[in-house]
């Protein structure tokens, strides 16, 4: 069930989103909800990419919480330029994750 989520904005900001929300031929709020889940979603994928370069989480593990392939959660390491060594016991960790 969705929720009500209001917060406060200068009326500068207010104009600038009601000027792209008729461009976009949408209103506020489905311009608010696309930048609000987009940035969400970059959100999670900067803090799992931190996570993963302190070794906190596998890169699997990473790849689960934003909802992203192994492959995309590989880009986007590649992406960032993190290097991290993957040692055995990180390697039988995913494996036993991926099966179950």
């Amino acid at each position: 069930m969705a929720k009500t989520v209001t917060t406060r904005l200068d009326e500068g900001y207010v104009k600038k989103i009601d000027e792209m929300a008729a461009r976009k031929g949408i209103d506020r709020s489905a311009l608010l909800r696309s930048f609000f889940l987009c940035a969400l979603k970059e959100y999670t994928v900067r803090d799992s990419l931190e996570n993963y370069r302190k070794g906190i989480t596998t890169l699997w593990e990473a790849a689960q919480t934003c909802n992203l392939s192994l492959w995309e959660m590989i880009q986007e390491v590649k992406r960032e330029h993190i290097h991290t060594s993957y040692d055995l016991k990180e390697f039988k960790k995913d494996l036993r994750v991926l099966n179950g």
